[in-house]
């Protein structure tokens, strides 16, 4: 069961990329997204995917926890997986989007803006995810106003 746990948190390997492992999952998840019949899939089938990887991603975040010994390791990106998921939803597949979209989960992810750094404070898994998951809703609505401002 920690191999699984693991290979989820780390999203099969991503995690220990040497450089920026979280940068890496989130765009691994655009192009995955972009690339696939998932850019044109109905809402309800991005939403279940991603509340599937949030469910899984709470505990599998905890055995990643455990197993490093430290809060929210470096490895475990699963929950970026599940952020960068929601800022993908609802936009056209146009490229420029999805770049943004990117771009500014990123920039979220970072600088936390309330409430997510508070969410980091929820107890194992839940805590880890948490916070990735309200940076994705950041950026969720400012593409929506983005594309309703652009495209009217």
């Amino acid at each position: 069961m920690k191999k699984i746990g693991l290979a989820v948190a780390t999203f099969f390997g991503t995690g220990f990329l040497p450089m920026a492992p979280g940068t890496w999952a989130s765009a691994f998840v655009a192009l995955i997204v972009y690339f696939t019949p998932l850019s044109g899939a109905p809402f309800v089938v991005m939403a279940g995917i991603t509340a599937a990887v949030f469910a899984f991603g709470i505990p599998a975040a905890g055995v990643c926890e455990t197993h490093f010994g430290k809060k929210d390791p470096r490895p475990c990106v699963i929950d970026e997986v599940a952020g960068q998921l929601i800022s993908l939803w609802l936009l056209p597949r146009q490229a420029g989007f999805y770049v943004a979209a990117f771009f500014l989960f990123r920039i979220f992810d970072i600088i936390k803006p309330f409430p997510v750094r508070k969410s980091e404070s929820l107890p194992g898994g839940l805590g880890i995810m948490v916070d990735d998951v309200l940076a994705g809703l950041y950026v969720l609505a400012l593409m929506q106003l983005a594309r309703w401002l652009l495209t009217g």
